[in-house]
């Protein structure tokens, strides 16, 4: 069976209401990344930084519930990091950090088929600086590098303080997801699907993918080709953990039609617009779940009903 790696930071979100309500929820983009991977029937492994303390143990409980494999190294920090998430009255979040982060060393196996990363660690410094990258770049022999920003202003500070970092890191990468508002972010003068294609232009991704909330996906690739998914209709109950459930899902899709790891490389710098379309819609099926339940919950893949004509996920 191979493995998925997923390098970033697990946490736990408190999630005020709009009413005032709280409630605590495990969360992290990178841990719900590996949550949505495990719980579709993968081998996930995740490396974080949690303190051996209340929260810590909550987060552990959490993802040992669906088989997601908290690496031992990762229990080291002085607190678990927490998230605050205020949500309006559509349901969507924003988020206020407490964040500890430390890279813990890890040994990159042969059977590891994906390493992820993204988020807040990704960009997070490191002792030696750029060892994330080194990591990335050495687990490119086996592994394939997927990438997603997931940008948290609030706490990264301004695009220019973090834009060479995540384009660094897009450089590395095979995959990159990412979302429009991010990209809107990142570059405010410049059109969101226009710095998609630039990135799979220059960096030599084979694959991009930009969601675009209720709008649906697109994703680029190598050619130029572009393709666009619509997204399902669902009643949100909230937005949180919708875009990391949607990248657990890509990578799910990718590892089942054999385009990971080193063996899958080539045939996933050739992949066809119609296979782009079904991993997409496979993917916003999966987020489509995760948005109309309270909190990061992604589906199980006993959740999933096939498609029409669809043979595997």
């Amino acid at each position: 069976m191979t493995t998925f790696l997923v390098v970033g930071e697990a946490l736990v979100d408190i999630v005020e209401t709009a009413d005032g309500t709280r409630s605590r929820h495990p969360g992290g983009s990178p841990s719900n990344v590996a949550l949505t991977a495990a719980r579709l029937g993968d081998r996930a492994e995740l490396l974080t930084w949690i303190g051996d303390d209340e929260l810590g143990r909550s987060v552990h409980a959490h993802l040992a519930g669906s088989d997601v494999i908290v690496l031992p190294q990762s229990t080291g920090a002085d607190r678990t990091p927490t998230a605050l998430a205020r949500l309006d009255a559509a349901g969507g979040a924003t988020y206020e950090f407490d964040l500890d982060w430390q890279l813990a060393p890890v040994a990159v196996g042969a059977d590891v088929t994906v390493v992820h990363t993204g988020s807040i660690a990704a960009v997070a410094p490191t002792d030696p600086p750029g060892a994330l990258p080194a990591l990335l770049v050495a687990a490119r022999e086996t592994a394939t590098i997927t990438y997603d920003p997931n940008v948290r202003p609030t706490i990264m500070g301004s695009p220019t303080a973090v834009r060479d970092d995540v384009e660094r890191l897009v450089a590395v990468a095979d995959v990159v997801k990412v979302s429009d508002e991010d990209l809107a972010w990142l570059y405010p003068d410049r059109e969101p699907v226009e710095v998609l294609g630039s990135w799979v232009a220059e960096h030599g991704l084979a694959l991009g993918v930009m969601t675009r909330g209720g709008q649906g996906s697109l994703a680029a690739l190598p050619d130029g080709t572009r393709v666009e998914v619509r997204a399902p209709a669902v009643t949100v109950a909230d937005t949180v953990g919708a875009g990391d459930s949607f990248m657990g899902a890509l990578l799910h899709a990718l590892d089942e039609r054999g385009l990971t790891g080193a063996s899958g490389r080539e045939r996933l710098s050739r992949l066809t617009s119609e296979d782009a379309a079904a991993i997409l819609a496979f993917a916003a099926r999966v987020a489509a779940i995760t948005v109309s339940r309270a909190g990061a919950d992604p589906p199980r893949r006993a959740d999933l009903v096939p498609e029409p004509g669809e043979a595997h996920a």
